[in-house]
C-alpha cells in the first residue's frame, strides 16, 4: 500500500508541476505579447491564455484535498490537453529535436493516467461499475 501512495504522489506531483508551471509560462506570455500568434502552431495569444489559466487551476485542483468530482474534471482537462497537444504538435510536423513536442505530452499523459488510477478512495467519486441488481452484489 505504501509503494502505492509512493508513486501516486510522485506522478501527481510531476503532472501539476509540469502542467501548472506550463500554464503560468503560457499566461506570462500572453501578457508580454497579447496581440501575437503562437509561431509553430499559429494559434493566437489569447488561446493559451485560456488554456494556461484552466491549466494553473487543474494543477491546483488534482493536489488539494477533498472535492472529488472537480478532480475527476481536472484530470479529463489535463488528458484533452495534453492528447491536443501532441496532436497539434504532430500535425505540423512535429517540430523540435525528435518530434520532442509530440513525445513529450505523452508521456506526461502516462503520468496523468497513473495519477488518476492510483488515487486513493477519499479522492474518488465513487464505485466504477455499479452493480445493477442489489442481489448481485453480494
Amino acid at each position: 500500500m505504501k509503494t502505492k501512495s509512493i508513486v501516486y504522489w510522485t506522478m501527481t506531483g510531476l503532472v501539476a508541476f509540469f502542467i501548472g508551471s506550463g500554464g503560468a509560462s503560457q499566461v506570462v506570455q500572453f501578457m508580454g505579447n497579447p496581440h501575437g500568434i503562437v509561431p509553430q502552431l499559429l494559434y493566437p495569444m489569447y488561446f493559451f491564455l485560456i488554456l494556461g489559466f484552466w491549466k494553473v487551476l487543474g494543477a491546483i485542483a488534482i493536489l488539494v484535498p477533498r472535492f472529488p468530482r472537480l478532480k475527476e474534471w481536472a484530470y479529463a482537462g489535463i488528458f484533452f490537453d495534453l492528447t491536443g497537444a501532441a496532436a497539434s504538435c504532430a500535425a505540423v510536423g512535429g517540430y523540435g529535436a525528435y518530434g520532442f513536442h509530440v513525445i513529450a505530452p505523452l508521456i506526461i499523459t502516462g503520468f496523468t493516467v497513473t495519477s488518476w488510477a492510483l488515487r486513493p478512495e477519499s479522492r474518488k467519486i465513487g464505485v466504477l461499475f455499479p452493480a445493477a441488481d442489489k442481489r448481485l452484489a453480494a
